[in-house]
């Protein structure tokens, strides 16, 4: 191969070297974006991630609410049925006594047993006569204990209605409550649906990015071997010009030293006088054939 030759073939290489640099060059620029926007996307799906988790406890407080306030009202509900049951009971118990009850007013029978007490209290009676005022009260009390009754009823299922307006508020309360809660519930979960939903398209975009970036990578692999292989080439081609360059430069040194003796040889027959330079390469030269 010429030196001309040579010349070509190393332009050539390092042409060829060029292109596939700008290649790789252009191959890393978009494993670089790949990356990048993998890695942005990676953040973004572990933040979703985390917001996920934070809805999904909520969610499940909220849940956990509902049930304690179902329960609560189902327990309302539950005391109102037995007050309820009660009211029934001392209502039946009122009728069954308002039948036993007596012609006389209660305030005429009170009336009554109060003046026979005072009579007793007061006037002198033989034994006979208080006897007989005590035989009368005892008959009279009995019929005031009707009244006295009904009213110990009366007073009672006084008592149960309020704690039934009571229950009632507790449990509409209760019940109000729940729904709201539920419906919190729900619109926390239909958020972190959407949520999930938003992150399984971050997170298939990522990796779809990471595929791309590995497809990248590979691609390029057979340029960087190429161009290994081509540089290994132009090297040593490089190296055959170098030592064809040094043997001819001493090559030319040898012919040139050669010369320089053959005239100082001259120079000595014809009885010239030598230059030092002249003088110590013919002593060189005899120095090295002793």
């Amino acid at each position: 191969m010429t030196e001309q030759q040579k010349a070509r073939q190393i332009a050539a290489f390092n042409k060829q070297i060029a292109a596939l640099r700008e290649q790789i060059n252009k191959a890393n620029t978009e494993t670089k974006v790949h990356t990048e926007k993998r890695d942005k996307l990676d953040e973004q799906f572990k933040e979703y991630r985390n917001d996920i988790h934070t809805l999904e406890n909520e969610r499940n407080s909220l849940n956990e609410k509902v049930k304690t306030l179902k329960k609560q009202r189902d327990t309302a509900q539950a005391r109102k049925g037995i007050i309820i049951e009660e009211i029934m009971t001392r209502s039946k118990k009122i009728a069954e006594l308002k039948k036993k009850k007596p012609k006389k007013s209660r305030r005429q029978l009170e009336r009554e047993i109060k003046d026979i007490e005072w009579k007793i209290q007061t006037t002198p009676l033989d034994l006979r006569e208080e006897k007989r005022f005590v035989e009368k009260v005892k008959q009279l009390e009995p019929q005031l204990n009707i009244y006295k009754k009904i009213e110990q009823q009366n007073q009672k299922i006084a008592e149960l209605r309020k704690e039934l307006k009571t229950l009632e508020a507790e449990a509409n309360a209760h019940h109000r409550e729940l729904i709201e809660t539920a419906q919190k519930s729900q619109e926390v979960h239909l958020t972190m649906v959407a949520k999930i939903s938003e992150a399984k398209t971050i997170k298939g975009e990522a990796d779809r990015l990471h595929k791309a970036y590995i497809q990248a990578k590979e691609q390029a692999k057979p340029l960087h071997q190429e161009m290994e292989e081509l540089t290994e080439k132009r090297k040593k081609l490089q190296d055959v010009i170098r030592e064809e360059s040094e043997k001819q430069k001493k090559n030319a040194e040898k012919v040139l030293k050669e010369k320089l003796e053959s005239q100082a040889r001259d120079k000595l027959q014809r009885g010239e006088k030598l230059s030092w330079d002249e003088f110590q390469l013919l002593a060189d030269h005899d120095s090295t054939n002793t």
